[in-house]
């Protein structure tokens, strides 16, 4: 059975025993050098990095802590997208129950998401070093520069826990750091984070503390799409299956996870703002030098030999693919709550999760894709979604030469692509307007002629089943296996009576083809 995981050193001797770990004891400088060589090892799907001899700082660095998707399941304690997704579905059920034993199991599964609120203690392994005031220097951290044009230094997986001023609530979210000086670094949260509005209705003073190096799960939690009454700790420790511990800060009045490596404790004031980035961003180009509030650091704490966690977004595939694509399975269930008719949904890295989602439906009823982008447009972080693909039910929304087939095949553009505005991404650059602009849906279903198409629609081509199990039956026989064609085969390749996919049927065409997520283990 394997050992719990309270904290990300448990995690690293996971990686450890598992061999996807690489300790790199070469010195390396942290500008530049560790994001060219972590670029090309996630590229690889290769292990974790860490760089134990970093010029200018003590600490070492830890890289690619989720750059596979194996390491992103071991992150959130789960054998499959499948199984954490499933969790979710019975999380989120919300049918009433009927009769007497349903209330009870509902509410026993009430009180155990409550067990997973964080828990305070006295103190923890965060706070053995703590620097105040004038001590403060963040010169100390080995913070990265990534990209040739990015502004300066930036951390970039940082916890970020803010308070709503009205209510109290806690927020975490995660916002990159440039670094400018010893004690101050911007503070980069878009116009519509949770964070940012509690920046807006704090009036003053918003006070601050940011952890670094915190459990996997608490990393991941920081950049899910909760709803806002949802702490983000409580979703931590859903995931962990245990509360995170959580310690005051020694100079704020918040609270931290206790086993985090690193802390910075500070505040920004409304008001104040000053130039952050340029920075070389997810979506593989530089988001652009704007103005952003200003956090200054009044205490540093840290493990007495803290690691510093960070990692690096560029050009996809980068580690945050693997983030994305957990985020995707984890509020599928969220998604299909309100939209029961959707059957999968596919985000790709390409478009930076934010600019393209395709989800196959069970077309009900005439425009049922026009309704189903609509609310996509309406719901939460996906209002930002520039363009919606609706394909059938039966269309493998994770094979992207199966939608190209059957988008360019079934797609009338005047009929079935529609235009909208709306908000999008901060990072988004093709609009000529910030924050807000054109948005697309594309409906690749089969038309019905109340949709305005009388004429048949024709028959997908596929192979009679009793002549594809003939053929199988034979295929070996056909001295093929020196081309490298004795998978085609029923023996080899399994049932050869399914749909063939996309690459097969282009006769060998490069033709992008994923697998539904979780098929293999990386």
């Amino acid at each position: 059975m394997q050992p719990p995981l309270n904290d990300l050193r448990d995690f690293m001797e996971l990686l450890r025993r598992r061999k996807e770990l690489a300790e790199i004891s070469t010195p390396v400088d942290p500008q530049l050098e560790i994001t060219e060589i972590a670029d090309r090892v996630v590229k690889a799907e290769g292990p974790a990095l860490l760089f134990t001899d970093v010029k200018g700082s003590d600490m070492p660095v830890l890289i690619g802590q989720f750059g596979t998707h194996g390491r992103m399941l071991a992150a959130l304690r789960a054998d499959s997208y499948e199984s954490l997704s499933g969790r979710v579905r019975e999380l989120v059920a919300m049918d009433v129950p009927g009769g007497l034993v349903e209330k009870l199991k509902a509410l026993a599964r009430l009180r155990d998401i409550a067990g997973y609120g964080p828990k305070m203690v006295k103190d923890g392994a965060c706070q053995e070093v703590i620097y105040r005031g004038d001590e403060v220097d963040l010169g100390r951290l080995p913070v990265l520069t990534t990209w040739p044009l990015d502004g300066g230094p930036f951390i970039t997986l940082p916890v970020v826990f803010t308070r709503d001023p009205r209510s109290g609530r806690r927020n975490a979210g995660m916002y990159r750091l440039q670094v400018y000086d010893r004690n101050t670094t911007g503070m980069h949260w878009h116009l519509h984070k949770d964070a940012a509005e509690n920046y807006r209705q704090a009036g003053g003073r918003l006070e601050i503390a940011v952890a670094i190096g915190t459990d996997p799960a608490v990393t991941y939690s920081a950049t899910a799409p909760l709803p806002k009454m949802l702490d983000e700790m409580m979703f931590a420790g859903f995931l962990r299956g245990q509360a995170v511990e959580m310690v005051p800060c020694v100079s704020v009045d918040l609270e931290v996870p206790a086993h985090a490596e690193i802390v910075l404790e500070g505040y920004v004031d409304v008001g104040e703002r000053r130039t952050e980035g340029p920075f070389g961003d997810h979506t593989g180009y530089y988001s652009l030098a704007d103005e952003y509030p200003v956090f200054h650091v009044t205490a540093l704490t840290h493990r007495k030999d803290a690691v510093y966690s960070t990692t690096i977004v560029g050009v996809p595939p980068m580690e945050d693919t693997y983030l994305g694509k957990a985020t995707e399975r984890l509020f599928l269930p969220l998604l299909q709550l309100t939209m029961p008719e959707v059957v999968d949904m596919d985000l790709p890295d390409e478009g930076g999760f934010h600019n393209c989602a395709i989800l196959s439906i069970r077309k009900s009823y005439p425009l049922h894709a026009r309704k189903v982008m609509h609310a996509v447009w309406g719901m939460g972080q996906m209002q930002f979604t520039k363009n919606v693909i609706v394909v059938d039910a039966d269309v493998n929304v994770h094979d992207y030469a199966e939608v190209a087939w059957r988008v360019l095949n079934n797609v009338d553009p005047k009929r079935d692509t529609m235009i909208t505005e709306g908000p999008l991404d901060a990072l988004d650059h093709s609009s000529p307007h910030p924050h807000w602009g054109a948005k697309m849906g594309i409906d690749g279903t089969k038309k019905w002629p109340e949709e305005g198409h009388p004429r048949e629609w024709p028959p997908d081509i596929v192979m009679d089943p009793e002549v594809k199990r003939r053929v199988d039956g034979f295929w070996s026989e056909l001295g093929l296996e020196k081309w490298g064609l004795g998978d085609l085969g029923g023996a080899e390749g399994g049932d050869s009576a399914a749909q063939p996919s996309l690459a097969r049927r282009a006769g060998g065409r490069l033709l992008r083809r994923r697998g539904r997520p979780g098929e293999d283990g990386r």
